[in-house]
């Protein structure tokens, strides 16, 4: 049997894979991996992937809130751009791909666009954003929010672990907190915005497909509930307890029940046992609770229906329940004009953009929160899936094969060609 020569493609996706991995070495852990917002990490990755992007051939920038950005005139100068996006920074213990590879998969699409001389009617941009998880300051989607203009003045005095503040944070990164508006765009400025992504589901690989088409993100609203009780001996009667603890640990389990019965989706990640002591009841007891559902009235429902019974649980406990929301997000609709694009690009992988396809390209929605969600304030936004093995993120056997990275970046560049294709003059 004659080995499969390697193509074009091929070669891209080793060198995507590889700098994956040289990314993943920017790290403030020694033992895992963790990028977030406005670090010395940040600085490091922004600063190599602009090296990547100006050998691609892209005109590069920094913006006002520290997203490293890139742009491929089209035809004429000051056209309107397609952007391209995704994020650099990571959760704690994170993966290698999740974010990273969408800019990664967008640089090598760009690059080879420019490199192939036949400009677009419009223009290409990139935006590798700073922040998209949240894991230093609590409140997701930083980066892409100052690109949308919905950056919000409340979000100055955030603090992380250390007592940094966000405003801080920015002037030792070398920005300007007064200058933050300047990385807005108007959407005049964008015919749309795609974003490859890993799946971060087992869809795609229990049905041994590459890529799929997302057809939309899920709304999400994120709380830090405190239940809170009375501190006490262990030996104190059961009668005359008032244990936060066994209180909130009802309130979790009535979580699962609900959102299970009304098919939503619903995470307790954090929880923090005051005063922590192996020999006292505990008095108080903090943890997050996110809630996500494809349909904004379905998730906040269910919020509802939630928050009546953690209170009647505290109320019987004897037990006081505050809710306080720290982040929501509405539900975005990838747009269909963009989800024709991705499919046609999918379908180009598979044996011609007009040949049939058996079966069609698949289609599914994102649970997930990714900075699209963002960027659909201002303009169309689509998404490609990629398979990831397990459909395991958010951690370190986060895994992509090589094939499906170069049917990625074929697929992507198709999608582009398509939107070409049929777009107005000007």
């Amino acid at each position: 049997m004659t080995a499969a020569v390697p193509t074009v493609s091929d070669a891209d996706a080793a060198v995507i894979l590889a700098r994956c991995e040289e990314l993943a070495r920017h790290s403030s852990l020694t033992d895992g991996i963790e990028r977030t917002y406005l670090s010395a990490e940040h600085a490091a990755v922004n600063y190599r992937v602009a090296g990547w992007m100006a050998a691609a051939g892209l005109t590069t920038w920094q913006d006002a809130a520290g997203n490293q950005c890139a742009r491929l005139s089209g035809r004429t100068r000051g056209l309107p751009a397609l952007m391209f996006g995704s994020h650099l920074d990571t959760v704690r213990a994170a993966g290698r791909y999740d974010g990273i590879l969408g800019v990664l998969v967008a640089i090598t699409v760009t690059g080879r666009i420019a490199a192939s001389g036949r400009p677009l009617p419009f223009a290409l941009e990139i935006a590798a954003f700073g922040d998209e998880e949240g894991t230093r300051f609590g409140t997701t989607l930083l980066g892409s929010r100052a690109v949308a203009g919905t950056w919000l003045e409340s979000w100055w005095d955030l603090r992380d672990a250390s007592g940094t503040s966000l405003r801080e944070a920015f002037a030792a990164f070398g920005l300007d907190p007064a200058k933050v508006g300047d990385a807005a765009r108007a959407p005049q400025e964008l015919v749309g915005y795609l974003e490859a992504h890993i799946e971060q589901g087992p869809v795609l690989e229990e049905e041994n497909r590459a890529l799929g088409v997302v057809t939309g993100i899920a709304g999400a609203r994120r709380f830090l509930l405190t239940v809170t009780g009375s501190a006490g001996h262990s030996g104190t009667p059961w009668p005359r307890r008032r244990d936060a603890l066994a209180g909130a640990a009802e309130c979790i389990t009535t979580i699962e029940r609900i959102a299970r019965a009304e098919g939503l989706t619903a995470t307790v990640g954090h929880l923090r046992v005051f005063p922590d002591a192996v020999n006292v009841i505990p008095g108080k007891v903090e943890f997050s609770f996110d809630l996500r559902a494809p349909d904004d009235a379905d998730r906040d429902r269910g919020w509802t229906l939630i928050e009546a019974a953690l209170t009647d649980i505290c109320a019987t406990r004897a037990l006081h329940l505050d809710s306080n929301q720290v982040h929501e997000a509405a539900a975005v609709a990838c747009s269909p004009r963009l989800r024709a694009a991705i499919a046609a690009g999918i379908r180009s992988t598979e044996g011609g953009a007009e040949a049939p396809a058996e079966p069609a390209p698949r289609e599914l929605p994102s649970i997930a929160g990714h900075d699209a969600m963002a960027i659909a304030a201002i303009t169309d936004v689509g998404m490609l899936f990629v398979r990831c093995a397990g459909g395991i993120s958010h951690h370190p056997d986060e895994s992509v094969t090589s094939a499906d990275v170069a049917l990625a970046v074929d697929a992507l560049e198709a999608a582009v060609r398509a939107l070409a294709a049929d777009y107005p003059a000007r």
